[in-house]
């Protein structure tokens, strides 16, 4: 059995035996990784010594049998295996050289011409970009070399690239007085050009809704300002800032509304949707200030100098006018959600508290408000002119106060929670969990997000752990499976290997990269309040 083991020089040998080690008297050479040879052979006299002294003991207490058997061992060739280790490559902490750059990096980066990219090495890489499939790169240690060769010197450059800042700088100087100039040249001869996206936005949807609120809104506060001017009633005078403060708050919509059209620009890569929340939050921190806070200020004076009121006739009548033309405005806000909140699956109570559509929001909560407001305001001045008390018409005003301040507080918590990025309902993001896991290519998902970035755009977020099997299985369907086994075949030294190794590996990893894309744009496609994508790799 296997019994002992005797060491010979850095080697360790576990040999069969019976009873007692075996010291092994033969040459042994030992190949380290640099390629030298270390000959154990060949050692010192004490070393040798000591190992004749262990043989002679070893040989005295064996019988004829043991010595027969422990020379026909001694006999036997000693195979040694080498471990081959490919060399470990130092990149140290900065290295670019495999670096590939866009045409227009290198133009903007390295201060070249399109005719200096035309001599340099092209190569095709897939597109991150959903519109095209490839697109051409260069390398960037060829594209720094090109640079050199243009400009002698990276001191002559640098000195181009701080010209070229300054220009830069200057230019944008001159393009804001230039678009000053356009600006002013437009409203002294009018603008010629059709009408815009933007503008275009308010003859339909939330814009529609906005445009008419702000018109009705705006001819209620003239009329109600003089009714309160004619009979100085509490009530009234709490009417006429209901509706200046809806006013304005509306115009702030239409404002928000324009600046989310905004096209994605560097500093702001999402967008500018959220403008709509902002605007909304501000329009109900404006009700909660401007609206409530006037209308309490105005109740509660009434209550401590009570003052008579005059006649309340033309008020009756302005408030008619005022409920027919904040319930038709009302009307307009309700039928527009019914429409969106049916394209969106949702009932309309769930499409008003997740503020799907914050402008139209805002347009329904302050007409439900202002009928609501109407309607308590001509009763406290009815019991006012029944009973000739000015107490009710104080309290009418202190009653719609308080039915704004709770608009107001209502606004400020749905728009506050979409602007922090709440998530999505469970239901929507289960069904994205189970889309990408029920692909082959995907062993299990981790750390999901999925955030609603507001007006129907979702961002998703995925830790995703690939199946290599898969992987590269989707890779050997696109290859010439006897092509492959002849250049397997032809392999016979390491740096064969290698480069072997290095052509494939790479493309396998760009096969990850197109299975990536592939589910980003599943989910895009079978999910259109999908915007934006991002998976990484486990």
């Amino acid at each position: 059995g296997w019994q002992a083991s005797v060491k010979s020089g850095s080697l360790y040998y576990i040999l069969p035996c019976n009873r007692l080690p075996v010291q092994l008297m033969s040459q042994v050479r030992v190949y380290t990784s640099n390629g030298q040879k270390k000959d154990l052979g060949s050692e010192d006299t004490t070393n040798k010594s000591a190992r004749e002294e262990t043989l002679h003991k070893a040989e005295t207490g064996q019988d004829t049998t043991n010595a027969g058997q422990k020379q026909s061992l001694l006999k036997q060739p000693i195979q040694v295996k080498v471990k081959a280790v490919l060399k470990k490559r130092e990149y140290g902490p900065k290295y670019t050289q495999n670096n590939f750059i866009t045409g227009v990096r290198a133009i903007n980066e390295f201060c070249l011409k399109s005719s200096d990219l035309d001599q340099l090495r092209k190569i095709k890489r897939r597109s991150p970009h959903d519109d095209t499939e490839t697109f051409t790169v260069y390398l960037r240690s060829d594209v720094e070399a090109k640079s050199l060769e243009v400009w002698g010197s990276p001191e002559a450059l640098a000195r181009e690239r701080k010209r070229r800042k300054e220009a830069e700088i200057k230019y944008r100087e001159n393009l804001f007085r230039n678009q000053r100039l356009l600006w002013e040249y437009k409203q002294f001869f009018g603008n010629t050009k059709p009408r815009s996206s933007t503008a275009a936005m308010f003859f339909k949807g939330p814009g529609k809704v906005v445009m008419v609120a702000i018109c009705i809104n705006g001819l209620n506060f003239f009329f109600k300002l003089l009714a309160w001017v004619y009979t100085g009633s509490a009530s009234m005078f709490s009417e006429a800032i209901h509706s200046l403060a809806d006013t304005c708050n509306q115009a702030l919509l239409a404002l928000g509304i324009s600046q989310s059209a905004r096209t994605p620009d560097p500093s702001h890569p999402y967008g500018f949707t959220n403008m709509r929340y902002i605007a909304s939050l501000i329009s109900g921190v404006g009700i909660f200030m401007m609206g409530a806070g006037l209308s309490w200020y105005h109740g509660i004076m009434g209550l401590l100098h009570p003052h008579p009121v005059e006649s309340l006739l033309w008020a009756y009548c302005i408030l008619a006018g005022s409920l027919v033309s904040e319930g038709a405005t009302l009307l307009v806000a309700i039928n527009e959600i019914r429409r969106s909140a049916r394209a969106k699956g949702l009932s309309f109570y769930q499409y008003v508290v997740q503020s799907r559509d914050p402008s139209t929001n805002v347009v329904l909560l302050e007409d439900a408000a202002a009928v609501l407001s109407v309607a308590v305001a001509a009763t406290c001045m009815g019991l006012t002119s029944l009973t000739g008390n000015p107490y009710y018409d104080s309290v009418g005003s202190l009653g719609v106060g308080t039915l704004l301040g709770t608009v107001s507080a209502f606004l400020i918590y749905t728009n506050t929670e979409a602007l922090l990025g709440r998530s999505i309902e469970p239901e929507q993001l289960q069904r994205l969990t189970e889309l990408l896991e029920s692909d082959p290519v995907v062993r299990a998902i981790h750390d999901v997000k999925a955030t609603d970035m507001g007006m129907s755009k979702v961002r998703f977020k995925a830790e995703v752990d690939f199946d290599g099997r898969v992987v590269t299985r989707s890779y050997l369907e696109k290859q010439d499976i006897e092509q492959l086994l002849q250049e397997i075949q032809q392999v016979k030294t390491l740096e064969e290997l290698e480069a072997f190794m290095l052509k494939h590996g790479e493309n396998i990893i760009d096969t990850l990269g197109a299975e990536v894309d592939r589910l980003e744009k599943d989910l895009k496609q079978r999910n259109p309040d999908v915007r934006h994508v991002d998976l990484e790799i486990l």
